[in-house]
């Protein structure tokens, strides 16, 4: 009896590995489908993609608000960028690419308004932005 016992224990106890290590890899959820078809959308607008590569960077986008777009006024330009701490990066792009950007999410049926914000910080973590 008390053999059976410790068997149903470790098949058990797998079973409970499994589950956890399962739940585990599945990755984020809704958000991250969201997010994803947001990106979709921004890399087909012409938006570039800009790796957080260093640590100034790194830590600066942690400052940044998650999936909105910021209207950034740098050297006398407008940029709008894209913050994804998921995948360490940022997306930049300028005024056209952005209505472009509008313009796919429309014809997607996005509804929701994409808010817009001064963004604040040290910006030259970034140079150069490319453009």
């Amino acid at each position: 009896m008390k053999h059976s016992f410790s068997i149903l224990s470790l098949i058990g106890a797998v079973a409970l590995l499994a589950l956890a290590v399962g739940c585990a890899t599945t990755g984020p959820g809704p958000l991250s489908s969201a997010a994803t078809q947001e990106e979709s959308l921004l890399s087909s607008a012409g938006f570039r993609i800009k790796v957080a590569t260093t640590p100034q960077q790194q830590q600066h986008l942690k400052t940044l608000t998650p999936y909105k777009i910021v209207v950034v006024h740098r050297e006398g330009k407008t940029f709008y960028v894209y913050a994804d701490p998921t995948h360490n990066q940022i997306y930049v792009g300028n005024q056209a690419q952005d209505q472009r950007y509008r313009q796919l999410r429309k014809a997607n049926n996005l509804a929701e308004e994409q808010s817009y914000s001064e963004a604040m910080g040290d910006w030259g973590a970034w140079e150069p932005f490319g453009y």
